[in-house]
């Protein structure tokens, strides 16, 4: 979904940690994290499953892999990009 984003942090080996960011950019497109043989991957992908942006990363320096789901993010300004949940009226007696 547009806004999901992952973020990991890799230890540089210099006593030092980078972030690496990948967000979906677009709508449609969602952000996946798969890990095996000492690598963890984050994708960027369309809604046919093709890559757009990998990140690759050797999993012995990965310190961290955030998920953000769209959902989450407090950047949203007041237009906001979701619709408000809907409210009922509620049922007078007068």
């Amino acid at each position: 979904m547009k806004g999901d984003r992952v973020e990991v942090v890799v230890d540089t080996g210099a006593g030092a940690a980078q972030t690496f960011e990948i967000e979906a950019t677009k709508a449609g497109r969602r952000v996946d994290v798969s890990t095996g043989r000492g690598v963890v991957e984050v994708a960027e992908l369309t809604r046919t499953g093709q890559q757009v942006r990998v990140g690759r990363f050797m999993a012995a320096r990965v310190i961290a892999v955030v998920e953000h789901p769209a959902g989450d993010l407090e950047d949203i300004g007041a237009a906001g990009r979701r619709r408000a949940p809907r409210v009922e009226q509620e049922e007078t007696l007068l």
